[in-house]
Parts: C-alpha cells; structure tokens; sequence
C-alpha cells in the first residue's frame, strides 16, 4: 500500500455485476445525448434491464452532469475525492481531468471495465462497498476526504444500508468537506439531512433523465 498518497480519488460502487460493451438483444443502440464515452450507454442499458433495482438511470451520465457534479464538487483544493457508484466511469473521468485520483469500485466487472477503458496510470482500481467507506480509507492510509461524490441510487437500497452509507459519508468527511449526489430522486436527502443538514439542489436538465445535484457542506 502506498504511504504518501496526494490528490487521490476514491471511487466506490455497490453494484452487483456489470456488462461489458455490447450491442443490447436485437441490435438496438440507445444513448444518453452528450455522454462522454457512447459505448458505455450500450452497457449501461443492458445492465438497467437485467438489474433496474441496482442501477440508478436506463444511460450514464450525460457530459452536462459530469460537469455540473464537478463545479459542485469544487476540487480546486481538495486533495482526497470519494466517488460512490462509479458505474461505467464517465464521472471518474471528469474527476480525473480535475485532479489526480485513485478509484476503488467494488464490482469485479465495472472493476476490469474501469482499468480497460481509463488507461491513467493515477488510477487505482480496488473492488470496495459504499458501508465500508472507513475501512476503505485506512487500507490506503488516506486523510479524511474532502469531497464525497455519489451515484449511487439511494432509493434502491435498504433503508438501514442508506443510513449506514449517510453515516459513514458523515464520519469520514473533512471538516468543510463537501458531499455531492446526483439522483433521480431526493431519497438521498432524507438520509443526509439527518447528519449534514440541509443540501443545496440544483437540477441537470440536459441529462437522460433530468437529474437532481445535492450538495452538503461539512460544518
């Protein structure tokens, strides 16, 4: 494990398996307008059908989103970034234009994906759960984060593993760390209102769907 790790992005997914790019049964092509990597709203697709409680939106991020979550992120002096449900890695992506990350996601194909497609020697790639954020941290000896990004669909999990997940974000976030969601719906905000308060919401129309941006601030 390294000892000095600097400007680092921790990505963590709770999704079961992942699909490999390929064409959905019947040759059928459906995308997200604007998304960064258009063979990844083949996978994305497949996957939402085989697994719609597991995945958060029928197309990745949009380019649009990516850079809305990024802005809200506001990475300028952050120097450890927790991304939550990676999914096929568009905004891991974004996050590694903005900084210097490492990744951990915890499904064994968007793992194997993750390294294939994001040829970036800062990238880390460690299978991982979005409960065990804390063990994650002390594994790769990492500070306390300052910004946590999520994708994960909220709404989809138990309601006792939503509560740990808004915990653990809450335990392990800097103190003037920000916490970032982008979700369909405001389950998320519930959950982390309990700990962090009020969020900051802004919508992202140009996404498919139209997704919401939830913003905490640490105290």
């Amino acid at each position: 494990m390294p000892t000095e790790l600097k400007n680092q992005v921790i990505a963590v997914s709770r999704s079961a398996t992942a699909s490999t790019a390929a064409t959905p049964r019947g040759g059928v092509r459906i995308f997200a307008p604007g998304i960064s990597h258009p063979a990844d709203g083949v996978a994305f697709l497949r996957e939402f059908l085989l697994r719609p409680g597991t995945v958060a939106s029928v197309a990745p991020s949009s380019v649009y989103l990516e850079q809305r979550v990024v802005r809200a992120a506001a990475l300028t002096d952050a120097r450890v970034v927790v991304e939550l449900g990676p999914g096929t890695g568009g905004a891991t992506r974004a996050l590694l234009r903005a900084m210097p990350p490492l990744a951990i996601e915890s499904n064994p194909r968007f793992c194997a994906r993750l390294r294939q497609r994001v040829a970036d020697p800062r990238l880390v790639v460690q299978e991982g759960s979005t409960v065990d954020l804390l063990a994650h941290l002390e594994h790769w000896q990492m500070p306390a984060p300052d910004v946590v990004v999520s994708g994960i669909p909220f709404l989809t999990l138990p309601v006792d593993a939503a509560q740990r997940v808004a915990a653990s974000i809450d335990a392990c976030l800097a103190t003037g760390g920000r916490f970032v969601a982008y979700q369909l719906h405001a389950h998320v905000a519930a959950c982390a209102e309990l700990h962090l308060g009020a969020p900051r919401v802004d919508w992202e129309w140009r996404n498919l769907p139209p997704m919401r941006v939830f913003r905490w601030v640490k105290p």
